[in-house]
């Protein structure tokens, strides 16, 4: 870990030590630079401030428009930075900031980082990424064996053969997302002896050269946003984003599944491609990834899973059984800059197929020129940072058994803040942790009990005053700074699948405690009590309900 013993046991509290470690002495600019290499959370807390300037007022200092005429010291505009922008940034990597997917960074992130963006290197062509290039395509050989456990005879054909490419690395899930069903939709829609495929002829003559009368994308109503932006960009349009229903926990319903495909076929419209979800956006559910797989196979669909948040979990072998089915995939999205604890944006996307992204190729004399290794032929994006080293660099100092911990870790603090939750009489869990999600909200003990034997229009106004305060709390919370957590709005099948805004709260942060997690909660209590007319109006009914 942080040793030169290159056999090092991994413990948790090693893994603790990369991401806050004593600080070191160090002057401005030199100082800055050795604070944030060496005990970048303990610089963050020295300077970034709570939420106490509103946004408009910091919207002033960056409202003028004109480019500077003369320049200024570097020390000077670092304090100017440090005075308007890092004082007033999230603190994403406090502790107590748990109401997104972004973490504490390992301390080693600082220096390499620096390394290299000095080296400046550019992924999209060999000429300008000559190491880089074979590193990036061992990483995601690594990745794709992470997935598809193939055998060395596998990697040693496929991983660095010009012709070939197991993946690529992006800018997040969303690019990624975007080129593995660009790759689908190709493959769905590729060169015959009479059609010349449909990205050169596109989407109008490849539909009547195959007698289709539209393409579809299925997956379950929590997919994530982006693929309704793919949807877009791939020409098919966002009603052929086909939403497909979830059980009571959120995981994609088979049946419908079945149903909304057998109803394609009757209208003409191709499936061209199903979408398994490995760690929702919203509560952190696996859809069934095998059974998905199976019918992606009888229905001649591209498999894709998106695993842009839970694909990391692979990482444990206590939990890979989650994602049972994953190496069945045609293509997996995995974001580093996620449970990998890579700095944003660091996405990977991976084929099993090493042939599959060749539908998606594309050359140019003058850069990407066929039978050349480089990367930026099978890409959406063009010139590209060196990401890769970073993701590399971990892999090596952190190591499986270390990510092990970490994924481990994770899982546990979330069942144990759900027990947490439920040991209170007036908090309400909503949705239990798969992976490190979960949601809850605040509900009075007797207005609980309310909502057991309330009518139907009384348990709507409840929930409809019981939504307003878990708003008003969440945005309070975020105000006063101390701690952090996210709302979203769900569906529980316990409510008849009322909406419900809830709390939803994400545990990779390493440094997150069990202390600090009781205090979200008496800090949310606090603000619901002292709500005033909120928490007057739920007690009214609650006790018009109970008379």
């Amino acid at each position: 870990m942080v040793t030169e013993n290159k056999t090092a046991d991994v413990s948790f509290e090693s893994l603790l030590r990369i991401f806050t470690i004593p600080e070191a002495p160090g002057s401005a600019l030199s100082r800055i630079e050795a604070k944030l290499s060496q005990n970048l959370n303990e610089f963050l807390r020295e300077h970034i401030v709570a939420e106490e300037k509103p946004l408009r007022e910091i919207e002033k200092d960056f409202s003028e428009a004109a480019i500077p005429e003369s320049p200024v010291f570097v020390s000077d505009h670092t304090q100017h930075l440090l005075d308007t922008l890092v004082s007033h940034s999230v603190h994403t990597s406090a502790p107590s900031f748990i109401g997104h997917m972004t973490s504490a960074l390992p301390y080693f992130l600082m220096p390499l980082s620096k390394i290299m963006i000095a080296l400046n290197q550019n992924l999209v062509k060999i000429e300008t990424s000559k190491a880089f290039t074979p590193l990036e395509r061992q990483v995601l050989g690594m990745l794709h064996r992470l997935i598809y456990q193939q055998d060395e005879a596998f990697y040693s054909k496929w991983m660095h053969s010009a012709k070939h490419s197991l993946g690529a690395f992006c800018s997040g899930g969303t690019i990624a997302n975007i080129t593995a069903l660009w790759v689908a939709r190709n493959n769905a829609l590729k060169a015959t002896d009479s059609f010349n495929g449909v990205e050169n002829e596109g989407l109008y003559s490849a539909m009547k050269h195959y007698g289709y009368e539209g393409l579809a994308i299925l997956v379950s109503d929590r997919g994530h946003y982006s693929l309704k932006k793919t949807a877009n960009i791939l020409g098919i349009g966002q009603d052929s984003l086909i939403s497909v229903k979830t059980d009571k926990n959120s995981r994609l319903c088979i049946h419908d599944l079945e149903e909304k495909i057998s109803q394609l076929k009757h209208k003409n419209i191709k499936p061209f491609a199903i979408i398994g979800v490995a760690g929702t956006t919203e509560t952190g559910n696996i859809d069934p990834i095998r059974k998905i797989a199976e019918i992606s196979q009888r229905e001649g669909c591209h498999f894709h899973v998106d695993a842009a948040w839970g694909g990391a979990t692979l990482m444990s072998n206590n939990h890979r059984g989650l994602l049972d089915g994953i190496e069945l995939a045609d293509s997996v999205t995995i974001d580093a800059h996620k449970q990998l604890y890579i700095p944003m944006g660091a996405g990977m996307v991976l084929f099993k197929n090493p042939n599959d992204m060749a539908a998606i190729e594309h050359h140019a004399e003058y850069i990407l020129r066929k039978g050349s290794k480089d990367l930026g032929s099978h890409t959406l994006e063009g010139s590209r940072s060196g990401m890769a080293m970073l993701v590399y660099s971990s892999m090596h100092i952190i190591s499986r058994p270390g990510y092990e911990l970490l994924i481990d870790q994770s899982i546990d603090k979330a069942k144990y803040f759900a027990e947490l939750i439920n040991e209170q009489t007036d908090f309400e869990l909503i949705s239990e942790p798969e992976l490190c999600l979960l949601t809850y909200r605040y509900v009075p003990a007797l207005t609980a009990k309310a909502l057991q034997v309330a009518d139907n229009d009384q348990k709507k106004k409840l929930h409809r005053l019981l939504n307003g305060l878990t708003k008003y709390v969440q945005k309070r919370q975020r105000e006063e700074g101390k701690s952090f957590v996210s709302r979203t709005q769900l569906n529980p099948h316990k409510w008849d699948k009322m909406n419900t805004i809830v709390f939803r709260v994400v545990l990779a942060n390493p440094l997150t405690t069990k202390e600090i997690l009781q205090s979200v909660l008496d800090e949310q209590r606090e603000i619901s009590n002292n709500s005033g007319s909120l928490m007057k109006e739920i007690t009214k009914l609650t006790h018009l309900i109970l008379k």
